[in-house]
């Protein structure tokens, strides 16, 4: 599986979120700066070179939905940031949280609970 580009991903998450999709559609969705129409649809088809989206074609049209499902790429690049930048600790991982004051405590009792409870 390879790594999206930031653009390549923001496309994903909006395709996830719609299923199916024609470029316009995805358009739609795009909040900020949006691309031109053709710089969009050349985005989507890396995409579908890259083995992440497939299409339904309608004459000359096509319809893209995901074919890399969400969760399988959170897990993968999850793990690559973890053991990239946290030594595959996630222990450092927790604590960078903590440090930045992006976890309460309340939360990490909860994670606790979580861990014992799967024991």
């Amino acid at each position: 599986m390879e790594k999206l580009t930031n653009k390549e991903e923001e496309i994903m998450h909006i395709l996830w979120k719609l299923e199916k999709a024609f470029v316009k559609d995805v358009l739609a969705e795009i909040k900020d700066e949006k691309p031109h129409y053709n710089t969009l649809s050349t985005i989507i088809r890396n995409l579908e070179d890259k083995g992440y989206v497939a299409y339904n074609a309608y004459g000359k049209t096509h319809q893209y939905y995901p074919i890399v499902k969400k969760e399988d790429y959170r897990k993968r690049f999850m793990n690559m940031a973890i053991d990239n930048y946290f030594n595959n600790s996630y222990k450092n991982v927790v604590s960078f949280f903590a440090k930045e004051e992006k976890i309460s405590v309340e939360e990490l009792k909860e994670i606790i609970a979580l861990i014992e409870k799967n024991k």
